[in-house]
């Protein structure tokens, strides 16, 4: 195998973490999970004044755990189908296997 070869095979590893790890569902999920165990944890700890003042309903509880719900999804999705990077070969051709457009 060339230098050539192996330096193209090391750059397609290294855009392939890139690529991983600023997936944007993995940013959103981390995010909402963080803070949805935050309001989850407030909610829990809600005094029978707060609850007075939202008509008996705790929302810092409802709305932590849908923010969790939502966060959790995210991180689930990323995992299920994680970001495949464009190949050599995928990124000469152009859309629909034409010539790149330049």
């Amino acid at each position: 195998m060339s230098d050539y070869q192996h330096e193209v095979e090391e750059l397609e590893r290294a855009s392939a973490t890139a690529a991983r790890l600023f997936d944007v569902r993995r940013i959103i999920g981390g995010l909402f999970t963080v803070y949805g165990v935050i309001v989850t944890i407030a909610g829990l700890m809600a005094t029978d004044a707060d609850l007075k003042k939202a008509q008996n309903i705790n929302i810092n509880l409802w709305t932590g755990l849908g923010m969790l719900a939502l966060g959790l999804f995210f991180l689930i999705w990323q995992g299920l189908r994680p970001v495949v990077p464009p190949v050599a070969g995928e990124m000469e051709a152009g859309p629909e296997g034409g010539p790149a457009k330049d």
